[in-house]
């Protein structure tokens, strides 16, 4: 298949009734996000451009609500599902699904929602080994070490993901862990390539209903009922020799927005080192050191899909004895200093439209922007507590805490906590989401952590080095996300003056013209005040305001608050900050509007 267009693309092309539960991503039709998952969508995209990436399937989204309607229990079709696509692997790969010596499939197994949830739900690397496989991959590599490294790492992906097994060291040879595993458990890694492929996928489906997924859709307002798909993707071995590596590559920078390549490599490394934050990658400049010719072709990749996608791009890689392969490509999570800029600039580049922009920025994010922020001349003189990677801008000022679930209960009685953590997990993200700022100890600017943070909008600074979390507990601390320092003491925050940014007032400019609402700083006419009448939460609003055309008050300051004035007639708002009434307005206009379209790349599919 050639080139996919943008329109194709936005139109989300179905593959109309499918007439197997196993979808192949060969580029051949691009169904919508909603069957088949955002991660799977961005493999057949990119297979559909050419670009290169291992062969995969998926089982679509359906399957998921199946499993979850059936109390956890994989549907039948889904046993001739996996042996299809596998089959179709096995014709891709000239390789055997437990084939023991002769060339070994070994395969990824990974959750992907219609809309982006990254870190939230469970991924199995590795999956496939029998009693032969390590033998073979040792032969076919020349490396005994590489084969035995990858047979542990497996051990103990599917020991923590799919058993639940939680030991300290998993460096341990592919037969110890196997039995700290059963001794932990009870139960045995089983040795049947298709028994662990079933046991994986049970896993991915189930973790759509983990504590961790649902808090992040609550957060974010994602709907409980859309389901994960599960893609089951040949793997490449970016362990395999000093050729091979991992990383992450935003095609622009996602902290400031910046036009500038901005990513890690690890080399010798697989995707979840880096994006665990268990690993400190490498500056993305030691690729196009070690390797430049294929520094070259992710940054083409990844500039061809920003053009096609008219949105920043999150590209993980790998490199497998210096061949470049592309696995999963989606919209960038970014600051909310960065989803301002990246909006105006892709505007002046003629990516997207006006409209488009406005779209592309929340009104929450912009609140996070005006929010007080450190000053240098408050910091000249502070104590610097710890340094990192300025993975998330902002500043936040509170108690320092490394117990999640305390976080998350001093934050409800209205404490300003920072969340400690030597490298944070998936599990943690309840207290990312409770606290003001968040400090690791290990990861890189790609990690989990991080990128969770920017899409939240927290400060956050990462890989502050071994030992933080000790020294810092319990301790009043300041976090400069953007510097990437921590400072003794709760520092002075100082208020953002938005008139000061031409980005934002182009952005509001936009806004008012999309809103079909007014927005002023004073009255000049009469206006019913919420506030005064003790209306304070969103739901009363619409009632309240029923035959006013001007308002005012804190009820009106939230989305929702916006949204139910709009529905009860109101014309005109008045507040000191209009650029978050705007943007609320705007989005408010798009989903209920003539011809509302979901123009939005905010929350795009992963």
């Amino acid at each position: 298949m050639g080139s996919i267009s943008r329109e194709m693309a936005s139109s989300e092309m179905s593959s109309g009734e499918m007439s197997s539960w196993c979808v192949k991503l060969d580029g051949s039709e691009l169904p919508s996000r909603e069957e088949i998952g955002g991660k799977a969508w961005s493999l057949a995209r990119m297979r559909g451009l050419g670009l290169p990436c291992p062969p995969a399937f998926v089982l679509p989204t359906r399957v998921c609500r199946e499993f979850d309607a059936g109390g956890g229990q994989l549907p039948t079709h889904v046993e001739d599902a996996l042996r299809c696509g596998i089959a179709y692997l096995e014709t891709e790969t000239g390789r055997r699904f437990g084939g023991g010596d002769s060339r070994p499939l070994l395969v990824s197994v990974r959750s992907g929602a219609p809309v982006s949830m990254p870190g939230m739900m469970d991924t199995v690397l590795n999956l496939g080994f029998d009693a032969g496989v390590e033998r073979a991959l040792a032969a076919e590599a020349g490396d005994a070490a590489y084969a035995a490294d990858t047979h542990s790492r497996f051990v103990a992906s599917f020991g923590r993901i799919v058993l639940r097994a939680d030991f300290e060291d998993d460096s341990l040879p592919a037969e110890a862990l196997r039995r700290a595993v059963s001794a932990e458990t009870g139960k045995e890694v089983p040795a049947d390539p298709w028994e662990q492929l079933r046991e994986a996928v049970r896993a991915v489906l189930g973790s759509w209903g983990s504590r961790r997924a649902k808090a992040y859709r609550r957060h974010t307002g994602i709907a409980d009922d859309l389901g994960t798909a599960v893609t089951v993707q040949a793997m490449v071995f970016g362990n395999m020799d000093d050729n091979s590596g991992t990383g992450v590559l935003f095609s622009r920078d996602p902290t400031t927005g910046a036009a500038e390549p901005y990513g890690e490599y690890l080399p010798r490394g697989q995707g979840e080192d880096v994006v665990s934050g268990e690993r400190t990658p490498l500056p993305l400049a030691h690729l196009a050191e070690q390797l430049p010719g294929i520094h070259r072709e992710l940054l083409a990749a990844a500039r061809r899909l920003e053009i096609e996608d008219g949105d920043v791009q999150d590209v993980e890689f790998t490199v497998q004895c210096g061949t470049l392969y592309l696995l999963q490509t989606r919209a960038a999570k970014r600051s909310p200093a960065a989803a301002v800029r990246l909006a105006v600039d892709l505007v002046d580049e003629g990516l997207i439209t006006e409209s488009e922009a406005v779209g592309r920025v929340s009104a929450e994010q912009v609140r996070q922007l005006l929010r007080p922020r450190l000053d240098p001349e408050d910091r000249r003189g502070a104590t610097t507590l710890a340094t990192g990677e300025a993975a998330s801008p902002g500043a936040g000022a509170g108690i320092a805490l490394s117990d999640p679930d305390e976080v998350v209960e001093r934050a409800a009685r209205g404490e300003q906590v920072v969340f400690l953590a030597r490298t944070t997990s998936p599990e943690d993200v309840h207290a990312m989401i409770a606290a003001v700022a968040v400090c690791t100890e290990t990861g890189g600017s790609t990690s989990h952590a991080a990128v969770v943070c920017r899409g939240l909008g927290r400060p956050a600074v990462v890989g502050c080095g071994p030992g933080v979390v000790e020294a810092l507990a319990g301790r009043e601390v300041t976090v400069d996300g953007a510097l990437g320092s921590v400072f003794d003491g709760l520092l002075p925050l100082r208020a953002v003056d938005p008139a000061d940014d031409d980005r934002l007032r182009r952005l509001a400019a936009w806004a008012a013209a999309a809103a079909d609402l007014e927005v002023a700083t004073s009255t000049g006419t009469e206006v019913l005040d919420l506030d005064e009448l003790g209306v304070v939460e969103p739901s009363e609003v619409e009632k309240a305001v029923a035959g006013a055309v001007t308002v005012r008050g804190s009820a009106v300051e939230t989305d929702a608050g916006v949204a139910a004035a709009m529905r009860g007639g109101v014309r005109r708002i008045v507040t000191g900050r209009p650029l978050p009434i705007l943007l609320a307005a705007a989005a408010h206009q798009r989903t209920t509007g003539p011809g509302a379209l979901a123009t939005s790349g905010v929350g795009r599919a992963e």
